[in-house]
């Protein structure tokens, strides 16, 4: 069945979501901002090990997406998750991703090498 005419826009809106996150790296960047309240793009290049540059535009993106929020001081640059359902929505991903790979013992090991995500719930740092 096809889309309604007004149906349309909606599923636009949300495919552009998942292209916003359709990078490991933007992954791991929403990743990172879910542990903490926020980062600084120094704190994030570290972590990431990009270039400045390449930083710079996979931020933009997520920022283009809605998926953070950016706040300069001075002159540095503080980035947050732009909604707590982000981090809900990449735990979500995660328990997806290990129900997917049960059946793959080998790839399942490797999930365990995953750096922990932050709890939305009880900011605990939890395990996949």
């Amino acid at each position: 069945m096809p889309f309604t005419r007004a149906q349309r826009p909606l599923y636009e809106v949300k495919a552009n979501l998942f292209k916003g996150l359709a990078h490991p790296f933007r992954i791991r960047i929403l990743e990172l901002l879910s542990t903490a309240p926020e980062r600084s793009v120094a704190e994030l290049q570290t972590e990431t090990g990009l270039e400045a540059s390449h930083l710079s535009q996979h931020l933009a993106v997520l920022r283009r997406h809605r998926l953070v929020d950016a706040e300069r001081r001075g002159s540095h640059v503080f980035y947050r998750l732009g909604d707590p359902a982000v981090g809900r929505l990449l735990a979500v991903a995660r328990e997806l991703l290990v129900e997917v790979l049960a059946a793959e013992g080998d790839l399942l090991r490797d999930v365990a090498t995953l750096p922990a995500l932050a709890s939305t719930e009880t900011g605990e740092t939890e395990r996949p």
